[in-house]
């Protein structure tokens, strides 16, 4: 086999165990968080090194979906969850 081939190959797996270790060794606080603003409501999960940041991550993202705007995110990202869950 040529070298080329073996460099490509190595490079593959070493990418694959690298996604592999960020995949499951990264996040060690899960927090799932329900946001209701303008008459929707959206949940969310997001997981991260601390359970504050789990959290506002989450809050973000359920957020995303129920603002129009700028204005609306801000809103919404100052608004109390609904329900928060984090382990």
């Amino acid at each position: 086999m040529k070298r080329s081939s073996w460099l490509t190959i190595l490079s593959l797996v070493g990418l694959a165990a690298l996604l592999g270790w960020l995949t499951f060794f990264t996040g060690r606080v899960e927090c799932t968080v329900c946001m209701e603003f303008s008459g929707g409501r959206n949940c969310a999960v997001a997981a991260a090194e601390d359970e504050e940041s789990a959290f506002s991550s989450a809050r973000s993202t359920a957020c995303g979906l129920l603002a129009r705007g700028v204005r609306d995110s801000f809103a919404c990202d100052a608004a109390p969850a609904a329900t928060r869950s984090c382990r």
